[in-house]
């Protein structure tokens, strides 16, 4: 964990970016939901939903939402699907000046969106959530994915060195320089949930970790495979590795000359 930017420049609009397929079942709760609690909180927002080739409603039930909640922005993945594709396509696309990464199932608490605004108009960089920190939670977390989780994320955290106990998490939020500044992105799949928190690690971006609770989806299918992933991960997890070891700071987040002691 490093320190925040001194004099980092106020941040103007949310894009929250959840990749969805055949979600039709809570999509628009998830929604919503989201949209209510941004409001109360006053988040400037825009809610960005891919559908990535859905075969069932989820498409035409976030097209008839966008009327009462002109926040929305829903969005067909025109190219290759896969979570990874689907979430760099809304993030190539958002308006934002900064981004929250965030599931369709409502998995992930909408409070905890409004946490992050806050946290990163405080100068951070990135915000990664924990489930697994103290004061986070998780509910019905599937007994084998929570021992598999753990173990990951343990050797995620010895390899690169960091405290961070919950990398393998989806739901974090960067600015957009750190969006920018982590490309190219390599994960067509899951594996971009390591891939953007341990790159933006490795080249030098501040971040912190706040408590979050996760609950176990209510309606529809998990779509991470993980006899699917394992292969996928290591890849990512070793190409960022070698990044960090013999790339010879090249991908180093440059310094702001803007901002005061950079």
């Amino acid at each position: 964990m490093s320190e925040p930017a001194r004099g980092a420049p106020p941040l103007t609009l949310l894009s929250i970016v959840i990749p969805a397929r055949d979600e039709e079942g809570c999509i628009a709760a998830t929604v919503e939901h989201l949209h209510v609690e941004l409001r109360l909180q006053q988040v400037p927002h825009e809610i960005i939903v891919v559908d990535d080739g859905s075969s069932d409603r989820t498409f035409p039930i976030l097209e008839a939402l966008q009327p009462r909640i002109p926040s929305l922005r829903p969005l067909r993945n025109t190219g290759d699907h896969g979570f990874g594709r689907a979430v760099v396509f809304g993030l190539d696309r958002m308006a934002g000046d900064a981004a929250v990464v965030m599931m369709a199932d409502e998995s992930d608490d909408c409070r905890d969106v409004a946490r992050y605004w806050q946290k990163l108009n405080e100068g951070w960089d990135c915000v990664f959530g924990s489930r697994f920190a103290k004061g986070g939670g998780v509910i019905d977390y599937p007994w084998l994915k929570l021992k598999i989780n753990r173990l990951a994320n343990l050797v995620l955290r010895w390899l690169f060195n960091v405290k961070l106990n919950d990398t393998t998490n989806a739901f974090k939020a960067y600015r957009k320089t750190v969006i920018d500044g982590c490309r190219p992105y390599l994960s067509p799949h899951f594996n971009l949930t390591i891939e953007i928190p341990l790159k933006a690690i490795v080249r030098g971006y501040s971040w912190t970790v706040v408590p979050i609770t996760w609950r176990n989806r209510r309606s529809g299918e998990a779509k991470l495979k993980l006899t699917e992933m394992g292969s996928r991960y290591f890849f990512i997890m070793m190409y960022v590795w070698l990044e960090k070891y013999f790339s010879r700071g090249d991908y180093k987040r440059p310094a702001d000359p803007k901002l005061p002691g950079s």
